[in-house]
């Protein structure tokens, strides 16, 4: 039980401590996102935490969205969300619930806090409210409306309501402290005027309640008992704690932080991302090249490998980046017994077998994955001729390279012992060809009568098949860091190379939307889920076979 103790998070050892205390009779957890753009690699980690929680406990994980900002607010962020939860592999009770679903208990809190003369209508300007607030070394002064009666306040606060006032002509503050060394708690604003129709409301409602106000107000309504939440919102916690203590909910949620996922050169900002889609420098949110959950997805990323890379992270209160080699060996740790070892050549460069049969084809047993037989086999055609990748013939070789050169053997993986006798360039002394005999004697790669060095793999030239294979480095230029000197963003001029002459064994040709495979040598890859078509298939390069990062 000590070693069990030891290895939990302090989250886990707070509810602990709840449930021993009869504090808290079940967990209740909640991903809360507001669907103003695509999650990304961060929110993975709120989701599996929150919904992990619940799950471990035997409690109930909810899936919340906080639409309170008409504004930034799309159907289209409302179903890209909801798909990625499920794609990881939370499951939430009952319904998708919406903040919106709690305008009217939040209007009536409102009420019952300027009943309570715990709020006021602030005729204010924003550029007042932000010169009457103070810094962080001088406290604020109260407003000039701050003492306005009840009567007047609730009169007010329904002409809000009603329509007859413009967008930013008033706001309903909380009355707590203009004096408060945290500046969340001079009488911070909680409801706002914006005619704006709401994606789910419609035109019901002109007044909408703030962030702070409303979140609290969600979590009390749904019995949650932890709201877990980002280190950011560390100093917005006595507001929390004030707007469920002066509403006087029974058994109020409890605000624990942590810290949130960052990972180094990478771009997880909207403002960023939106100029990136909108200036066509990526294929939309989801392109391959980013970190959006709906991105990495597309580019061949699993929920095991997510799961894996949040939980080597770990829940710290510590606030730290992470290097991205960190997701890749996550996501090559998944793969390497799960898929199949195909062959497939990114640079090709014909090989003709000058002595072997023309016209004749043969097939070789080769094995799915080595390390994993359970995989089983299959037959890959070889004939006459074959495509090789172009880094495996070096007309003049240095020392120790044991690939195809002049008068060098070596094997065709699974296949013969093959040896160049000759090669041909084209007008730029590009070789275009190279010759080469084979041994009959040598069939299936695993010749022992005499060694040799090299295995390299290859692709017949008549029945393989020619596919679109993409290439990804990193968009952000890690030379240079994130940004400019101006704030753009430094971008890699190489973050996709698109191979359209990648020839592949045939079976992959058949490979179905999102299917996996290791290309030999090459890395793992995924056949892309917007852009394949049966029988066509779009294969993106998830990450290469060598990792830099150790555990």
């Amino acid at each position: 039980m000590e070693n069990e103790a030891v290895s939990k998070n302090f989250i886990e050892q707070i509810i602990d401590k709840d449930l021993a205390e009869g504090s808290c009779k079940e967990v209740v957890t909640r991903f809360p996102p507001e669907p103003n753009g695509y999650l990304h690699i961060g929110h993975a980690k709120s989701i599996l935490l929150n919904y992990g929680l619940a799950k471990a406990y035997g409690g109930h994980f909810n899936m919340r969205f906080d639409d309170t900002n008409p504004t930034k607010e799309k159907e289209e962020f409302v179903d890209s969300i909801i798909s990625d939860v499920k794609w990881l592999g939370a499951k939430w009770e009952g319904e998708v619930l919406f903040a919106s679903g709690y305008f009217q208990q939040m209007y009536e809190g409102a009420v019952k806090l300027i009943k309570k003369g715990k709020a006021y209508v602030c005729d204010l300007t924003p550029e007042q409210i932000r010169e009457y607030r103070g810094t962080l070394t001088e406290p604020g002064k109260n407003s000039p409306y701050r003492d306005r009666s009840v009567e007047e306040n609730l009169e007010l606060f329904e002409n809000m309501k009603n329509g007859m006032y413009e967008d930013g002509a008033k706001v309903l503050r909380a009355k707590i402290d203009m004096a408060s060394p945290n500046i969340n708690m001079r009488d911070p604003i909680i409801y706002r005027v914006a005619h704006i129709a709401h994606h789910r409301t419609g035109d019901d409602w002109c007044i909408y309640p703030m962030y702070d106000f409303a979140h609290p107000i969600e979590d009390a309504i749904e019995g949650i008992t932890h709201s877990i939440c980002t280190l950011e919102f560390e100093d917005h916690r006595p507001l929390y704690d004030w707007v469920v203590r002066e509403l006087e909910y029974d058994n109020p949620p409890k605000q624990i932080e942590f810290a949130k996922l960052y990972l180094n050169n990478v771009v997880t900002g909207k403002r960023y991302i939106k100029k990136l889609v909108e200036d066509g420098i990526v294929d939309g949110w989801d392109d391959p090249r980013l970190v959006s959950i709906a991105a990495l997805r597309r580019r061949g990323f699993t929920p095991e490998s997510i799961k894996m890379f949040v939980d080597l992270v770990g829940v710290t209160k510590s606030q730290g980046a992470v290097e991205y080699p960190m997701l890749e060996y996550c996501i090559r740790e998944d793969l390497k017994l799960k898929v199949k070892r195909m062959m497939a050549v990114l640079d090709p460069v014909k090989v003709i077998i000058d002595n072997y049969p023309e016209g004749q084809v043969e097939y070789m047993e080769v094995p799915n994955n080595q390390e994993n037989p359970e995989l089983g086999s299959r037959m890959v055609p070889f004939t006459r001729e074959h495509y090789i990748e172009r880094e495996d013939f070096m007309e003049e070789p240095p020392k120790k390279y044991f690939r195809l050169f002049p008068g060098n053997e070596v094997r065709l993986m699974n296949a013969y012992f093959v040896t160049c006798v000759d090669y041909k360039k084209d007008e730029n002394g590009k070789v275009t060809e190279i010759h080469c005999t084979y041994d009959p004697a040598t069939k299936g790669g695993n010749f022992t009568e005499r060694k040799v060095k090299g295995t390299i793999h290859w692709v017949s030239a008549t029945e393989g098949v020619k596919v679109t294979s993409r290439l990804y480095e990193n968009i952000i230029d890690e030379e240079k860091g994130v940004y400019n000197e101006d704030g753009s963003l430094n971008l890699n001029p190489n973050s996709l190379t698109v191979v359209e002459e990648c020839f592949v064994e045939p079976e992959l040709a058949k490979a179905s939307k999102e299917e996996k495979f290791q290309f030999v040598r090459n890395g793992y890859f995924c056949a892309d889920m917007k852009d394949s078509e049966e029988g066509k298939p779009v294969f993106n390069r998830i990450v290469s076979l060598k990792s830099s990062f150790k555990l």
